[in-house]
């Protein structure tokens, strides 16, 4: 049988090829992640330093991007501004503390359990990073930082109150005016608390907050 030809420069190009093909692009995507997800908390921990030491406002994104030890050009990557990392940072909570609330709504329990599933896992946020949240709810933080917190709670509340309401037939007290009641509540013990005004662990401070807000709940949805 006669021998097939191959040709020298066919073979040489096959062979480059294969060298240049991932051995494992799985892995490579992985490794990929880890180093986004791992660049954006250099970033978020830059930005929370920071504000220890400054107000908000006067955090520049070169600030941030040598504080992390990251190229300018990386950070834009990422993100648009300082606002938009801060942005993200909250945005990551908030999925966490949404999820809680979801969780204890699905496992049955009785009404009075559902309220305010989440309070107490933000409280226990704010107490683990007590060093920062100080800051970001005084000068340091400013009025970009109280906005972010303050929509956060906003909506966390809204969804609160809307799911309480739709287990009950009538409400006797407009929505909007209960949920900017209860956030901005919620927004106040935990400046008041993480200020040092009070020395109460995130268990007792959850148990006054529910103690104050509940009856407020009962009333929005009664």
């Amino acid at each position: 049988m006669r021998k097939l030809q191959t040709n020298p420069n066919e073979t040489s190009a096959i062979e480059q090829m294969k060298k240049k093909r991932p051995e494992n692009p799985g892995k490579n995507a992985r490794e990929s992640d880890r180093r986004v997800t791992r660049t954006r908390e250099l970033l978020e921990q830059a930005l929370l330093a920071l504000i220890k030491e400054k107000p908000f406002d006067s955090i520049s994104v070169q600030d941030i991007v040598d504080r992390a030890n990251v190229g300018r050009a990386t950070f834009y990557l990422h993100y648009q501004n300082k606002e938009d990392l801060l942005g993200s940072g909250f945005a990551g909570l908030q999925a966490t503390l949404r999820e809680q609330q979801k969780a204890v709504r699905r496992s049955g329990v009785k009404l009075d359990e559902m309220f305010f599933a989440f309070s107490f896992h933000l409280l226990q946020h704010a107490h683990k990073n007590r060093e920062v949240f100080p800051a970001m709810l005084g000068k340091n933080g400013g009025v970009a930082i109280q906005h972010v917190l303050r929509k956060l709670l906003t909506e966390l509340m809204r969804e609160e109150v809307s799911a309480i309401s739709s287990v009950k037939e009538s409400s006797q007290m407009p929505t909007a005016a209960a949920v900017e009641f209860l956030s901005s509540g919620l927004f106040g013990l935990m400046v008041w608390w993480l200020n040092g005004r009070a020395r109460l662990s995130p268990e007792e401070m959850n148990d006054t907050f529910r103690r104050l807000a509940i009856p407020v709940l009962r009333s929005a949805v009664r």
